[in-house]
């Protein structure tokens, strides 16, 4: 992993909108279902919606019924990283960008046992969508 995208607050500030701003830089969480991405059945690629690095692959993402994008897994492990989150009273794990660390999400053990088992569970303002043709 080349160096991580460091900014100040002002530049992530300027950079987002302020809910981009509220969930990558400050870990907040957008409502369930009301995400560009939560039903979006479009082919592509996924990217940070901080930095652009690539996250995660249409072909990856199945319909949690959870009101959030779903994937099964990154497009490689080492493009996120993975921290304990104690917060709220609950043990999870949070997924953050490992371009620019901005928080995208968490990852549960909840996900289709035939894909490994995992659901990354990730905020749609945290990613952008790169369409593939057909």
């Amino acid at each position: 992993m080349s160096t991580k995208i460091q900014r100040t607050d002002d530049e992530w500030r300027q950079a987002l909108t302020p809910e981009q701003y509220e969930v990558l830089r400050r870990g907040g969480t957008e409502r369930a279902f009301t995400g560009a991405y939560w039903d979006s059945h479009d082919t592509g690629v996924y990217r940070c919606g901080a930095c652009n690095a690539e996250l995660f692959r249409s072909d990856d993402k199945f319909d949690s019924g959870t009101g959030w994008p779903s994937f099964t897994r990154p497009v490689e492990s080492a493009n996120v990283e993975l921290h304990d989150d104690s917060s709220f009273f609950m043990r999870r794990t949070e997924v953050r960008c490992a371009s620019c660390g901005s928080h995208l999400g968490h990852v549960f053990d909840d996900g289709p046992q035939t894909e490994g088992g995992k659901r990354f569970c990730i905020n749609s303002c945290a990613l952008s969508m790169d369409p593939r043709e057909e």
